[in-house]
């Protein structure tokens, strides 16, 4: 395998063995929650609470990561860590 010519990749999967991430959007009936950098949702919900339940649901029965949630604009307004992370240093999460 050759590697990977984006320059902040760290190897050629990044993201491989890491921490799972899923994203909540809205859309035009709803909420969905989709994994990053894919096409097909995880999950569909009439509201925003339901599918951040749902999104914090999934990633924690992955072994934990982050749950983030975006507006309509795509910009993230909301990011939470949730599971059985291990990071011995965690944030100071205030929000949640």
């Amino acid at each position: 395998m050759t590697a990977s010519k984006d320059k902040h990749a760290t190897s050629v999967h990044p993201h491989a063995g890491g921490p799972e991430r899923r994203i909540v959007q809205p859309t035009e009936d709803g909420y969905e929650v989709v994994k990053p950098d894919h096409k097909r949702a995880n999950a569909k919900t009439g509201t925003k609470g339901a599918a951040q339940q749902r999104a914090k649901e999934i990633v924690t029965n992955l072994g934990g990561g982050e749950v983030t949630t975006m507006n309509a604009k795509g910009k993230i307004e909301n990011s939470d860590t949730v599971g059985h992370g291990n990071d011995p240093h965690p944030p100071r999460d205030t929000k949640h």
